[in-house]
């Protein structure tokens, strides 16, 4: 009798053991992983097995279960869910977002167990920007841009100013998931185009460009006499004063001579054959309407005899003055 009950106990421990090993040994693979909507996904038995009846289920639903070549889909995935009665391999077809969760699949003959989570996304599509203002005042406003697309699901925000890719920073705010670009106290380099790039494991897409009209300046003001970095020139030389500003829009350019306007405006002030009475300053006034700044640069020129002229009147005085000193 003793005996008998230790071959039924060896019975019933080797069949525990043998299912331990056989849900241990079996992993769930499925056909694509993370799935598109619409799309259809085979969740194999790897190694595969000769299953004679079982059950599918995802979370705490049952899909369906089978007997032999005998299966029943619950009402939930009817339709949309069928089982390879030989292998225990689930098939699901037009597949949804809430198909994604935790896919289990049980048998008793053999004994097993196993497990896999399957995402189902939606592709993005339509991807666009939206902002409030595009006109803006430099130091003085901020920039906002909300990205946003007509589907997709799990998606992800990628910003871009050009080429490259926009960070948060100082001025630089980054919410709601990514979706808003802020960028406070806008400068002139903050003009765009900035895009927006949504994707998901499956699929993307690149919203049109946003650029802005940042108004500026003027500042970075300079002055050159024609062509050159020099303000020394002789009698009779003809001068192109060039007048450059950064603004945004362009400013308004007014030249003055010993601090009195002239009658020129606009970046170019001409003087043809200059005398040497035209020696000083002058100084280029800049205006921006729109800003309502304005920015002076001032230059001194120099306008003197050449120096073989001024040799010349040397030799002609000097006899003048050693007749005088012999004189006196």
């Amino acid at each position: 009798m003793d005996k008998k009950r230790e071959g039924t106990l060896a019975i019933v421990l080797l069949a525990l053991i043998h299912g331990v090993l056989a849900s241990g040994a079996v992993e769930v693979q499925p056909s694509i992983n993370p799935a598109v909507v619409g799309g259809t996904v085979t969740l194999s038995l790897s190694p595969s097995a000769t299953l004679n009846s079982g059950s599918w289920a995802v979370g705490e639903s049952l899909i369906l279960t089978w007997l032999g070549d005998q299966q029943a889909v619950f009402p939930s995935h009817t339709g949309r869910a069928s089982v390879n009665v030989l292998t225990g391999a689930l098939t699901l077809i037009s597949v949804k977002v809430a198909d994604s969760g935790v896919y289990i699949v049980q048998s008793t003959n053999p004994q097993l167990k196993a497990n896999v989570s399957i995402t189902v996304l939606e592709p993005v599509s339509n991807a666009t920007l939206r902002t409030t203002q595009t006109n803006l005042m430099e130091f003085n406003s901020s920039a906002v841009i909300t990205c946003s697309v007509s589907s997709g699901s799990s998606v992800s925000f990628l910003w871009m100013n050009h080429s490259s890719e926009v960070t948060a920073m100082d001025r630089v705010q980054l919410t709601d998931g990514n979706s808003t670009l802020t960028i406070v106290n806008v400068t002139r380099y903050d003009q765009g185009p900035f895009r927006c790039h949504v994707f998901n494991p499956v699929s993307n897409a690149t919203s049109d460009p946003v650029n802005f009209t940042i108004s500026y300046g003027p500042d970075n003001m300079a002055i050159t006499v024609n062509g050159q970095n020099t303000t020394s020139f002789t009698i009779g030389s003809n001068l192109t004063m060039l007048c450059s500003a950064q603004s945004n829009p362009p400013a308004q350019l007014q030249w003055a001579y010993r601090g009195e306007l002239v009658n020129t405006t606009g970046p170019l002030l001409e003087l043809f054959s200059v005398s040497e009475d035209q020696s000083g300053p002058y100084s280029c006034l800049a205006f921006n309407n729109r800003t309502d700044m304005n920015s002076t640069i001032t230059t001194h020129i120099m306008i003197a005899k050449s120096g073989s002229e001024q040799q010349a009147v040397s030799v002609w005085l000097l006899p003048l003055l050693l007749l005088f000193g012999f004189l006196f």
